[in-house]
């Protein structure tokens, strides 16, 4: 039996303003939509190798709708 990974990172779409830095910084984690361009999380497990990028669209969201440690953001 094999269990999926925890979550690392939270998204909330309701905060999301579309700014896109998100994706510029990790865009193997992050997306937008292609009609409203609100935040999609990809990947809520990354590897290693993506979550400095992934902690950088966080520090960067203007809204705070990223949130690095598997809570949903307040």
């Amino acid at each position: 039996m094999s269990t999926a990974p925890a979550p690392w990172l939270a998204v909330d779409p309701e905060r999301c303003i579309g700014s896109g830095r998100c994706v510029l910084s990790a865009p193997a984690v992050f997306d937008q939509g292609d009609d409203d361009g609100l935040v999609r999380l990809l990947d809520p497990a990354p590897p290693e190798a993506l979550r400095a990028g992934a902690r950088n669209a966080a520090a960067l969201c203007p809204s705070g709708a990223i949130l690095v440690g598997g809570a949903a953001p307040q």
